[in-house]
């Protein structure tokens, strides 16, 4: 049997390998976007969105339905073989699909001839994260492996990056790096899968059963990378390296905060994905609205604190130069609760009910928004324009996946607990506002103010959440005694 996994203690493994992914890009992208300048990060980011695309063919929306449907199999290992070696030979099909397109779409395509050597480096990591099979390690929740691979690669590829990316024009040797840093760590994955499990080709393959939900599983995806990741590559399109730079320092700082506040969503799916599989309601619904006040418990005074300090973080991580970004980053960061609120709605609900098809049609809504808008801002506001419609494609997810998932989620919303939480946390909210605004007026030292901006914040927001009795702190401290008594 498949020894079940602390909650709390996956929550607090994944909430380390999120801070690594905050710490890491706050050693090197200060480093990559004085080195590169503002051109040579827009080639790297333009080279990598048109990557990804066929990393995403590669990927046919596989991770998720092995997620779902490997849960259920998990503590029989002969059964976890079979399905994981089905899904890894359908898999590799994909990802020889992917490579084909790749290359011919950069002989049809005259602007790509300049990114040539960046796209061919970087599409090396298609056939690595195929062979990486993460899936294995979210269905068996060894977050504890992920954290440690994932701290010795970045450091490797951090001592690399001061070693051999020293002046403007060294932007592939970046590229090469970061596809060294994921390369090596999808070769460990799949060597450390056998502990789990018997990955090998395989004939028997229900394809019938398994085609369907993968492709709408795909589809979905696609809708989903094009509202997240077409930003990118229409500002390349239409505008500038240049404006590609500066809006990918924006996107950079949005994605990292997210992670940090979203680690304990990203830890829960496959444990829900596994209750709702087994039928074991009554313990998905009370981890459902756990979940759902713990995410705004975090994320919404995340996104107001990020609102206020944007201008000094932007400073302190990419330069004066990147100071254009502001904007697009405070626009970005509310899209942080759509992102978070659509995910729960959409992974703890909807797949694993096996409602796929309501997603797509969510996704795909959002995609033509969103590609609609930015043919209309982008060319007017440039990277402003592609923020603003990010923010309306991830709220107009948000509620048709609410939509869509209301039978299974809108319990939570009616109950008064959870209001009473979310009254609680807006005035916390307020009081970060306040102590940001006071700190912007009574400190002129950058470090300090933003030291004590994110301090203090948090101080006054723990006081008013206790003094409020909002639940979910009350939870935490309960946890936290428990602990400290051991």
């Amino acid at each position: 049997m498949q020894k079940q996994k602390s909650l709390g203690l996956n929550a607090l493994l994944n909430s380390l390998q999120s801070l690594l992914n905050l710490i890491f890009p706050l050693i090197t992208f200060p480093y990559i976007s004085r080195t590169l300048s503002v051109d040579g990060v827009g080639k790297y980011n333009f080279a990598n969105s048109i990557v990804s695309y066929f990393l995403l063919i590669a990927a046919l929306g596989i991770s998720t339905f092995a997620v779902r449907e490997g849960s259920k199999y998990r503590d029989d290992r002969k059964q976890i073989s079979r399905f994981a070696s089905q899904v890894f030979t359908i898999n590799l099909v994909a990802t020889a699909a992917a490579y084909l397109l790749l290359f011919i779409t950069m002989i049809a395509v005259p602007i790509l001839h300049n990114y040539t050597a960046a796209i061919l480096i970087f599409s090396v990591q298609i056939f690595f994260t195929t062979l990486g099979t993460d899936w294995v390690y979210t269905i068996f929740e060894e977050y504890g492996y992920i954290t440690v691979r994932n701290l010795i690669f970045k450091v490797i590829s951090i001592i690399l990056l001061f070693i051999f990316v020293r002046q403007k024009d060294d932007y592939l040797n970046y590229v090469i790096i970061t596809v060294i840093a994921s390369t090596g760590s999808y070769i460990l994955n799949f060597l450390h899968a056998r502990k789990f499990c018997d990955i090998k080709l395989t004939l028997d393959i229900p394809w019938k059963a398994y085609l369907l939900p993968i492709f709408t599983i795909f589809g979905s995806t696609v809708a989903i990378k094009i509202y997240v990741g077409a930003d990118t590559t229409m500002l390349g399109f239409m505008k500038s390296d240049y404006e590609v730079g500066i809006y990918s320092t924006s996107t950079k700082i949005y994605s990292i905060a997210g992670q940090m506040l979203m680690a304990m969503l990203a830890v829960t799916i496959p444990r829900l994905a596994m209750l709702m599989g087994q039928k074991r309601m009554e313990e998905y619904n009370k981890l459902l609205k756990q979940l759902i006040n713990t995410v705004l418990f975090i994320v919404l005074p995340g996104i107001i604190g990020l609102f206020a300090v944007s201008h000094d973080v932007i400073i302190l991580i990419a330069g004066v130069k990147y100071l254009r970004a502001v904007v697009a980053l405070r626009i970005s960061c509310f899209a942080i609760l759509g992102s978070a609120m659509s995910t729960i709605f959409n992974q703890c609900a909807l797949m694993p009910a096996k409602r796929e098809k309501k997603t797509l049609i969510s996704s795909t809504t959002s995609a033509c928004l969103n590609i609609g808008l930015n043919l209309i801002l982008i060319p007017l506001m440039a990277e402003r324009g592609a923020a603003l419609t990010t923010l309306l494609a991830e709220f107009t997810m948000m509620s048709m996946n609410y939509y869509f998932s209301r039978d299974i989620t809108g319990f939570v919303f009616k109950d008064k607990k959870t209001w009473e939480n979310i009254a609680t946390v807006l005035i916390g909210c307020a009081g970060v506002a306040v102590v940001c605004l006071l700190c912007s007026i009574a400190f002129k030292q950058m470090f300090v103010r933003l030291a004590i901006s994110v301090i203090g914040s948090a101080a006054v927001y723990a006081g008013i959440l206790l003094g409020l009795k909002n639940s979910v702190m009350y939870s935490f401290l309960e946890q936290a005694k428990a602990k400290m008594k051991r």
